[in-house]
């Protein structure tokens, strides 16, 4: 078996840009072979940058999801990692949220956990192994009225990591969530550093890096953690 059959798969939904593309580049740099989605053109043409395939989709249909699994097990024939990466969810006033909107959060951020978990562990099962990284947020743990739909659904997303774990964890499948705190994929305000413990915002450099040794083999022995890369700003033991 060559070299670059043996290499690893990941797969990166929000693949295109920020904390995603950060990722993408940080596992190319480790050998993995990528398959990247994001719902502008941006996954494409840093697939085409990193030889990887690339398409234009969202995390939050279904069918994207599907074309995706489909291309890169056509493309390298196995799947060893997934990351779970979305942008935000719509937002509001708690009580002014519409249905629409909160359909439109469970299908971008719960269901794309879902479903990209019932497309891809079949292959994993196969292959013997496999690991998803799920990317949430610190509010998962300490919610705000800021982002009221995010943070109901990535503590939902932490519920389902460690659902998920239980049950595919003797199949030597792990799944874990990672939880960013203020991070420099976005412009943030000077005083927000003054929130955070270490006086500074997270680098996706950083963010990438715990993503890599989740999905490693480094990580073995971890499973249905919800690991918090945030400076200390939760309070939450």
């Amino acid at each position: 078996m060559t070299q670059s059959q043996e290499a690893p798969v990941a797969i990166i939904t929000g693949g295109g840009r920020g904390m995603g593309a950060a990722i993408a580049r940080e596992l190319h740099g480790r050998g993995y072979r990528l398959g990247l989605m994001s719902p502008s053109g941006s996954a494409v043409e840093l697939a085409g940058e990193l030889g990887a395939i690339g398409l234009k989709g969202s995390a939050g249909e279904a069918s994207d999801l599907e074309a995706l699994v489909a291309q890169t097990v056509e493309a390298y024939g196995r799947v060893d990692a997934v990351v779970n990466h979305t942008g935000h969810p719509p937002k509001g006033d708690l009580l002014d949220i519409t249905d629409d909107k909160w359909a439109i959060g469970n299908d971008l951020m719960v269901m794309s956990v879902v479903r990209m978990a019932r497309l891809v562990t079949p292959y994993m099962l196969k292959q013997g192994k496999g690991a998803f990284v799920n990317i949430t947020t610190f509010a998962a743990f300490e919610p705000s009225l800021v982002f009221p739909v995010s943070c109901a659904y990535r503590a939902a997303v932490g519920a389902y990591t460690k659902l998920y774990s239980d049950r595919y964890a003797a199949d030597n499948i792990r799944m874990n969530a990672l939880l960013p705190g203020f991070i420099d994929s976005l412009d943030h305000k000077p005083e927000t550093a003054e929130k955070v413990p270490m006086k500074r915002v997270g680098t996706m450099n950083e963010i990438a890096k715990t993503a890599a040794f989740l999905l490693s083999d480094d990580a073995g022995y971890i499973t249905g953690q919800n690991i918090r890369v945030d400076g200390g700003i939760t309070r939450h033991i």
